[in-house]
């Protein structure tokens, strides 16, 4: 039996971010250690240079979209929490989103309120938009585009896809495991997909696949019709038109600082400073020598294969398979952030209802184990950064077992997950007269 009613835990989430954002302000006035994220300071002093008609790439470190900068320009007409209070709004947002995902999955209502409640009281994620970052933005749109794809609107959720990875580059790789579960076999624009229910899940095996003559699998022509639907055509060209757009339209007016500071910067990052990432140690080591861009990008091989491999696997179950994706993705990144794990936690309340984990023993054992790799981190880090000392190779040393902490943990999702397709396979007129023939 749930705890409370949804609209309940709402109202409750939203009274609670709004008391933490005073408190915010006043901590940031009266206490040394400011309670508000200094990426924050960063946009607000992006926006107000673009409302002076200056660039917002004049403000060093600021690599996001202008589109971030310019939605946070009443920080300077009305009041410097504006922004604050969009990032939480976000995060309602997200909740509420959530919960449509899963009403539309046929989820039960009281499973709904409780996989919501894990993202609306999760001390992580209501601290992220009450601090000033922006990421419950870029979670609100991801799940706004799964909610499009189950109601078949294909067209808006291109447009909010080539969008929201012009805002923030990373949902790129949501790309494939969208355009594979464009089948038509299971989902045409012309009608209304058909959604299997949540009752219907079982614990199928993810590796299914239709009957197929052999002739077909050699013809070059069905190939060819096979991979090149309409859908998929559509949904390229138009979230691809969106993206070149802004991405053109931002190039003239700010130039190659937005190009390289918005875009390319993130596909050869290398911070010497510390983080999460087994990869920083290397990169402190190697800094002075300047990496070379070979070296930047081979860095991404692992992250490619794992993310061939789970989309190969689970894109059918698309909030599943970009579950994992993320997860893999973040654990195997060159720089590693405390923001990044916001990515995954709006999808991880998409799932809970699908799996089978026992939370007393493994669901407990795969948090602390989770948790606890993360604290061991930070008391390096702590010693390192405010102590000053030399343990570069303990903090290291925690990167490897953080990273085998985020293994263990999507590996034992992943056994634990009821293969759960968003869509039901739809069979066409010409596939069933080919059967009766």
């Amino acid at each position: 039996m749930a705890f409370m009613s949804f609209s309940s835990l709402i109202v409750l989430s939203a009274i609670f971010r709004f008391i933490l954002i005073l408190y915010g302000e006043w901590q940031d006035t009266h206490m040394e250690v400011r309670y508000t994220d200094i990426d924050y300071l960063v946009f607000s002093d992006a926006a107000s240079l673009m409302t002076s008609g200056k660039s917002p790439f004049q403000r060093s470190t600021y690599r996001y979209s202008p589109l971030l900068a310019f939605l946070l320009i009443p920080n300077s007409i009305l009041h410097p929490t504006w922004g604050k209070f969009i990032f939480s709004a976000s995060d309602l947002l997200v909740g509420l989103f959530i919960r449509t995902i899963l009403k539309l999955r046929g989820v039960p209502e009281n499973l709904c309120t409780v996989s919501v409640s894990v993202w609306l009281l999760n001390p992580f994620t209501f601290t992220i938009g009450t601090r000033g970052n922006c990421e419950p933005v870029v979670c609100a749109m991801v799940l706004w585009i799964f909610i499009c794809l189950m109601n078949g609107r294909l067209f808006q959720a291109a447009i909010w896809y080539g969008l929201i990875v012009h805002f923030r580059i990373y949902p790129i790789i949501y790309a494939l495991p969208i355009l594979l579960i464009l089948d038509p076999h299971v989902f045409r624009t012309r009608h209304r997909p058909v959604l299997q229910n949540w009752t219907q899940s079982k614990r199928n095996s993810p590796w299914s696949f239709s009957v197929t003559r052999l002739a077909d699998l050699f013809s070059p022509w069905f190939i060819m019709k096979s991979i090149l639907t309409r859908e998929r055509i559509l949904f390229g060209l138009v979230s691809g038109s969106v993206f070149l757009f802004c991405t053109a339209f931002f190039y003239y007016l700010y130039g190659w600082d937005f190009l390289h500071e918005a875009l390319l910067y993130h596909l050869t990052r290398t911070d010497p400073r510390h983080n999460f990432s087994i990869y920083f140690y290397h990169i402190y080591l190697q800094y002075e020598r300047k990496l070379m861009v070979v070296e930047k990008l081979i860095s991404f091989l692992p992250q490619l294969i794992v993310q061939l491999v789970l989309i190969l696997k689970f894109a059918q179950d698309l909030p599943f398979c970009c579950f994992v994706q993320t997860v893999a993705f973040v654990a195997f990144n060159k720089v590693i952030t405390a923001q990044y794990f916001v990515w995954f936690f709006c999808l991880l309340p998409l799932i809970l209802s699908s799996s089978n984990m026992k939370l007393k023993w493994k669901g407990l054992s795969c948090a602390i184990l989770w948790v606890g790799a993360q604290l061991h981190w930070l008391m390096w880090g702590y010693l390192l950064e405010f102590k000053g000392k030399n343990v570069f190779l303990q903090l290291w040393m925690a990167s490897i077992l953080f990273l085998a902490a985020n293994t263990y943990l999507m590996i034992s999702v992943i056994q634990h997950h009821r293969y759960f397709p968003v869509f039901s396979r739809v069979e066409n007129t010409s596939d069933h007269v080919r059967k009766l023939q």
